[in-house]
C-alpha cells in the first residue's frame, strides 16, 4: 500500500492526524511490508449499523484497493500488525534472518489508526495481515485484541479481514471468525516438499486445521440461521488463502489441483496467486535477475475463473505431457483445441455447460442464448447482436448447421488465423496511435 506514490498522501494524513513521528514510521514499514499479501478483496458482506452510536457499515460493494463495478476505487487501510517474524522462510522479506526495519503496533495503535483514517474518508475498512511475532498464539491474540477494540470500544462495523495465523489456539481462531468479515489463511506453498525446501518451521497441517475449523464453523452458522433469526454470524465474507507462483518448480497443473481441492473441500471464497519477487538470494530460489512470472500469474486466475464459475475441473485444463499453462493463447481456447473432437457446437443445441466451454462466450451471453433460444432460433446476426465474441467463438460453434470459422477446422489452422487477427490488432492500435 505504501509506495512513492502515497508520499504526499501520507504528509497529508500526518499533517491533519496528531500522530507523532514514531507512530508514523512504524505506519511506513508496516504499509509497505502488507504489499505482498494479496489475499485481500472486496468484502462481499453486506451489514447494515444497526447499533445506537455505531459507525460504519460493511458494503457488498467492496473494500479493498481495487475498481469497483461503477469505476469508484475502493480503499482500505491494509498494514502488518508487526514484521517483526520468528520463520525465516526464504522468500519472505520479513524473514528474520533479514536485516531490515523492525516495527510492530499495539493493538490499540491499529485501532485508533484505524478509526481516524475512516473518520477522515480515507478507508472504508480494515485488511490486517501480519508476521508471526513471538509465538502464532501471541500474535493471534493481539489481532483478536484489534478486533475487540474496534467493535466493542469503538462500535466500529465496517469491513475488516484479517489474517490467521497458522498454528494458533482454536480458540483464539473462533473469536476472530466471529468478530472479522473475512479471514485468510496463507498456504504460501503448494506442497509439503516446497514449504520444507522454503519455510521449513511451517506444517502444512498447521495451514489446513484452520481452514478446515473455518468451514465447519461457517457451515455451522448457515445452519443455525435457518433456524434463528438472530443466530451468529462467523466469518460472512468467507476465507481465503494465497499461494506463490515461480518460487519453486511446482507446475500449474501441481497449483490448480491444490486450489481445486481447497475449493471443494473447504469452500474456499478466493484463492490468491501472487508471482514472486525476486527480492533476495538464496541457492534455493530463483535468481536474483529473474522476472516476476506475471503471465503465469495472469493464466492461473483465468484458469481458476474457469474452475469457479465455467464448470471446469483442474483436470480438465492438462495433459500428461502439459502440465503447465500454455503462454501464448488462454485456458479456455487451450482447451477447447486439445479437445477439438468436442466442437464443434451448434448454438442452438448446446446445454449451458457446453455454451460455457466455447472460447468467447462468457456466463452473461450463455444466459442470453439459452433465454433467447426460447423464443426463435438463433442466427449468426443475432450472436453479433448478443456481442457475443465471435472471433473467437466462430472456430468452435456452427448456426442452424452452418460453420463460419472460414478456416481449416484443425487446431494449428485456429492457432494460426488467431494468431494472425491479432497481430494485426496491435499493429492497428500503433497506426491509430
Amino acid at each position: 500500500m505504501f509506495d512513492i506514490r502515497n508520499i504526499l498522501l501520507y504528509n497529508q494524513i500526518k499533517t491533519v492526524m496528531v500522530m507523532d513521528d514514531n507512530l508514523f514510521e512504524k505506519l511506513k514499514i508496516l504499509a509497505d511490508g502488507a504489499k505482498y499479501d494479496v489475499s485481500c478483496v472486496s468484502s462481499g458482506v453486506e451489514r447494515k449499523n444497526n447499533t445506537v452510536g455505531g459507525i460504519g457499515n460493511a458494503s457488498a460493494a467492496g473494500i479493498c484497493h481495487a475498481w469497483s463495478s461503477d469505476g469508484r476505487c475502493i480503499s482500505l487501510l491494509k498494514i502488518l500488525l508487526t514484521n517483526d517474524c520468528i520463520y525465516d522462510c526464504k522468500y519472505c522479506l520479513n524473514r528474520v534472518t533479514n536485516p531490515i526495519k523492525r516495527a510492530s503496533f499495539t493493538p490499540e495503535e491499529v485501532a485508533e489508526l484505524t478509526i481516524q483514517f475512516y473518520r477522515r474518508n480515507y478507508i472504508e475498512g480494515l485488511f490486517l495481515s501480519s508476521a508471526v511475532e513471538k509465538s502464532p498464539d501471541h500474535t493471534m491474540e493481539n489481532i483478536c485484541r484489534v478486533l475487540e477494540l474496534l467493535r466493542y470500544k469503538y462500535n466500529f462495523w465496517g469491513y475488516v479481514h484479517v489474517k490467521i495465523i497458522p498454528g494458533a489456539s482454536p480458540l483464539l481462531v473462533k473469536k476472530a471468525g466471529m468478530l472479522a468479515d473475512r479471514v485468510s489463511v496463507n498456504i504460501e506453498l503448494p506442497t509439503r516438499e516446497s514449504l520444507s525446501l522454503l519455510a521449513p518451521q511451517k506444517k502444512i497441517e498447521n495451514i489446513i486445521k484452520p481452514m478446515a475449523l473455518i468451514h465447519n464453523e461457517i457451515a455451522g452458522a448457515l445452519e443455525d440461521r435457518t433456524h434463528f433469526k438472530n443466530a451468529r454470524s462467523f466469518v460472512p465474507g468467507g476465507q481465503s488463502t494465497q499461494m506463490i507462483v515461480g518460487a519453486t518448480p511446482d507446475t500449474d497443473k501441481t497449483i490448480l489441483d491444490l486450489s481445486q481441492n481447497l475449493y471443494d473441500r473447504f469452500r474456499m471464497k478466493r484463492v490468491f496467486y501472487s508471482a514472486y519477487i525476486p527480492l533476495m538470494s538464496s541457492p534455493n530460489l530463483p535468481a536474483l535477475s529473474t522476472m516476476p512470472p506475471l503471465l503465469r500469474e495472469h493464466r492461473l486466475y483465468q484458469a481458476d475463473w474457469l474452475m469457479r464459475f465455467y464448470y471446469f475441473n483442474s483436470s480438465d485444463l492438462f495433459t500428461e505431457n502439459e502440465p503447465n499453462l500454455d503462454l501464448e493463447f488462454d485456458p479456455k481456447l487451450m482447451y477447447a483445441l486439445r479437445n477439438i473432437d468436442k466442437y464443434p457446437i451448434e448454438i442452438n443445441k448446446a446445454s449451458y455447460e457446453e455454451l460455457l466451454r466455447i472460447p468467447g462466450i462468457g456466463v452473461t451471453g450463455a444466459q442470453r442464448i439459452i433465454r433467447e433460444r426460447k423464443n426463435a432460433q438463433i442466427s449468426y446476426d443475432s450472436l453479433k447482436k448478443m456481442r457475443t465474441v465471435l472471433k473467437r467463438a466462430k472456430y468452435f460453434i456452427t448456426v442452424k448447421g452452418k460453420y463460419y470459422g472460414n478456416v481449416k477446422f484443425d487446431p494449428e489452422a485456429i492457432k494460426s488465423e488467431i494468431r494472425m487477427k491479432e497481430i494485426q490488432r496491435q499493429i492497428s492500435i500503433f497506426e491509430f496511435l
